[in-house]
């Protein structure tokens, strides 16, 4: 079994506006109460298994006195998979509701016997991300770095970038992004691949954006593209089907519900 298949989702999801421009874009993809379920899916040999489930929710929150969505993603393998590889992975944020800069960012991993927390505090006043990280019950490790323009965490993106503006870009076009992740700040990109039509496990279609991101060596994953997301040709801008390579086979995250969302699931293609 790999380690962190649901993390797909949302390295998946690391695409944005070009950097100079999409710190001030403001939400308009969700609101406080959506839900998003995913079933995260392993290659063993010819056959896919659904080895695991993935959550994401957002509520409304008050930080430090400052309005804020309190965001949360919870991935876990299920207990029949759990004697050949366990996973307990969990992912918070508080972002300001206008921009969706993050005020903190807390991630815990519990996968097999290795375990991990990382913790950012994103300090306003002085441009700084304060990190606290502790891999493989080791000591805890604290360092500073300056936090510059447009870097967010792994969760924050996720929703940053559900408010893309597509109409911005072409086929084939590469766009930038900058996230911090492992305590270190990367300048990566999507490759834009236009649009298609997919088609969910459970059979249901869906009109879709097609991209590829750039990958962080040293992951799960080779470094490179080996990557392909669908989210859906609508302002909800919904991930559909994540498909990655892994070191050591393949994994698929696939769209299983929905609720609370800001807009109509107008991509769904359904029958007359």
């Amino acid at each position: 079994m790999t380690k962190r298949i649901w993390l797909i989702i949302v390295l998946g999801l690391m695409f944005n506006h070009h950097a100079s421009s999409q710190c001030n874009d403001r939400n308009i993809a969700f609101r406080p109460g959506e839900e998003v379920i995913y079933h995260a899916y392993y290659n063993w040999g010819f056959i896919w298994v659904n080895a695991g489930i993935v959550s994401f929710n957002v509520e409304d929150h008050t930080y430090d006195g400052n309005p804020s969505y309190f965001i949360k993603a919870y991935g876990r393998t299920y207990s029949s998979y759990d004697f050949l590889f366990k996973v307990r992975d969990t992912f918070e944020v508080y972002v300001d509701t206008m921009h969706l800069q993050p005020f903190e960012f807390n991630r815990i991993n519990l996968e097999g016997s290795s375990e991990s927390h990382h913790h950012y505090k994103f300090d306003r006043e002085t441009g700084t991300i304060h990190t606290h990280i502790s891999k493989d019950h080791k000591p805890y490790k604290d360092s500073v770095l300056v936090w510059k323009d447009c870097t967010f965490d792994l969760l924050s993106m996720v929703y940053k970038a559900r408010n893309i503006d597509f109409d911005r870009y072409q086929k084939g076009d590469k766009i930038p992004i900058r996230m911090i992740v492992d305590g270190k700040i990367y300048d990566l990109y999507i490759h834009y691949k236009g649009k298609s039509i997919v088609k969910n496990r459970d059979g249901r279609k869906f009109r879709c954006f097609e991209f590829s991101p750039l990958l962080v060596a040293g992951t799960i994953f080779s470094s490179g593209d080996g990557m392909t997301v669908w989210v859906t040709d609508d302002k909800n801008r919904i991930p559909i089907i994540v498909k990655a390579k892994i070191l050591i086979g393949s994994v698929k995250a696939m769209f299983v519900s929905a609720k609370g969302l800001r807009h109509p699931m107008e991509a769904e293609i359904t029958k007359d």
